[in-house]
């Protein structure tokens, strides 16, 4: 008889574990609170335009591949890649913008242009870059289940043992010195949720994922890829419930899990996956079955939460680009706002993306559709008053830097903020990308897969190992169902 499973979310870590968990042979049973499928990587659609709510960014496709391979299959198999060109722009100021290249020897000669003799010290950071890329992505962290640190220690690892030590920033700025390519360089480690003065060096592959294995889109936007992956479950015999809102992780007295509520009924099972935030899935429990208090959560370095802005204009945009980054002003005042002293921002930064540059199928002929996201601190206080004020503040500054008018051209717009991430995902203090990606929130010392309190509970996705982004969360997924199935043996 197979061993029943229900996994409690339907992001792509919930996703990936409910594929390797069918494979092995489980019935698998994924419950969503929300009425479709995702998490937060669903779709927002009106008039004829189409957006990605949640990530927008397609990077290292080789671990998509590595995914699909291990089911006999290819992404091509579900879905259409096509790589940007230019992967992304980036505004310095007015009329001061840089479009990195999806050819990398374009790529040192723009380095080139802007600073005399950078192209050989990136040629350098990226060849470490590369080589940190091969140990930790394509395999340490595949074979981290956060449980010891001794996963951490290779003959590679310890080899490069002195780049835990120091950090992106030191690692950036010691040959580099024009700021635009500072920016460039530093941009990265932001998928990591965390400062690059706080992320260690190691963590430079994120600029190989960059610069070396381009920027993609899916045609018909990210949620193809969750479309992908549903049908690949779907063919394993995964079964999806939509609506189901799990209240309560029951245990029995020697602390197995013996049940779910869900929507005010009982669910007996025995063994329980939880993609959903981990914060959330431990407060399901009694307090005596959770691992961590309050007070550890809160002494954690969250990842950003972010104010999103869906767009649709009634014109098409010009003098940007699919992805556009405007670090116009100040990146570290912008940084400690997020982590050190926690408050709306200054001056911030932002990210714009018009996926109708590139995918005609996401607006209405001669429209954009365009999606805009300001990092705010997780857990400050969230008003339509504050979002509309920096509404107008990053589209006043997107008119003066782009040097066109687009106010005037919105037919319509959605927010989403801090209180919506709470609301839709239960999530921790209203954070978007997990946990930062800091040298003590690294592997094992990240909140673990395995609860120690009650058993036959597990947890996936990016307040776990690896850590935030989608394909850390597939390889989250992985490195779950594993656990569950040599536990299980």
């Amino acid at each position: 008889m197979k061993k029943h499973i229900y996994i409690i979310g339907s992001g792509f870590s919930s996703l990936s574990a409910s594929c390797y968990l069918a494979k092995a042979g489980y019935n698998v049973t994924v419950l969503e609170k929300n009425d479709t499928l995702g998490g937060r990587a669903r779709q927002y659609k009106k008039d004829g335009f189409t957006f990605d709510i949640g990530p927008s960014w397609y990077w290292m496709p080789d671990v998509f591949e590595r995914f699909f391979a291990d089911f006999g299959k290819k992404p091509s198999d579900y879905y259409i890649l096509d790589k940007l060109s230019p992967g992304y722009e980036v505004y310095f100021g007015e009329n001061s913008s840089l479009k990195v290249s999806e050819n990398l020897e374009d790529i040192y000669k723009m380095f080139e242009k802007e600073e005399k003799g950078s192209a050989k010290h990136l040629k350098s950071f990226l060849d470490s870059a590369k080589a940190n890329y091969e140990i930790a992505v394509v395999d340490v962290v595949y074979k981290m289940p956060g449980i010891s640190p001794l996963e951490l220690v290779t003959t590679k690892t310890v080899a490069r043992v002195n780049q835990f030590f120091t950090t992106i920033r030191k690692q950036v700025r010691k040959n580099i010195k024009s700021p635009k390519l500072i920016k460039i360089l530093e941009f990265p480690v932001l998928f990591l949720g965390a400062k690059p003065d706080n992320t260690p060096g190691f963590y430079n592959f994120m600029n190989y994922a960059d610069f070396g294995l381009g920027t993609w889109h899916p045609r018909g936007g990210m949620y193809k890829v969750i479309e992908g992956m549903v049908s690949l479950a779907s063919s394993l015999g995964v079964n999806f419930e939509v609506n189901a809102n799990v209240e309560k992780i029951l245990t029995d007295p020697q602390n197995n899990v013996s049940g779910l509520l869900v929507n005010g009924k009982n669910i007996d099972t025995n063994l329980v996956l939880s993609g959903a935030d981990y914060h959330h899935t431990e407060t399901l429990l009694d307090k005596s079955s959770r691992q961590y208090s309050e007070k550890y959560w809160d002494k954690k370095i969250l990842a950003p939460s972010s104010l999103l802005f869906w767009v649709g204009f009634d014109k098409k945009i010009i003098n940007a680009s699919h992805h556009t980054l405007f670090f116009d002003t100040d990146f570290d005042l912008h940084a400690k706002e997020i982590y050190d002293n926690p408050k709306w921002p200054t001056e911030p930064l932002f990210y714009a993306n018009f996926t109708s540059m590139t995918d005609v199928t996401s607006a209405p002929e001669g429209k954009e559709a365009g999606f805009f996201l300001i990092p705010l601190a997780p857990g400050i206080e969230d008003t339509e008053e504050l979002r509309e004020e920096y509404f107008h503040k990053i589209i006043d500054r997107f008119e003066k830097l782009t040097n066109q008018e687009v106010k005037k051209s919105v037919i319509f717009k959605k927010s989403f903020c801090v209180k919506d991430f709470k609301e839709e995902y239960n999530s921790y203090k209203g954070n978007a990308y997990g946990m930062a990606s800091t040298l003590l929130q690294t592997a094992f010392l990240r909140p673990k897969i395995r609860s120690g309190k009650v058993n036959n509970l597990y947890f996936t996705g990016q307040l776990t190992v690896p850590g935030p982004g989608v394909p850390p969360a597939l390889i989250s997924g992985k490195i779950a169902s594993e656990l569950i199935i040599k536990k299980q043996l």
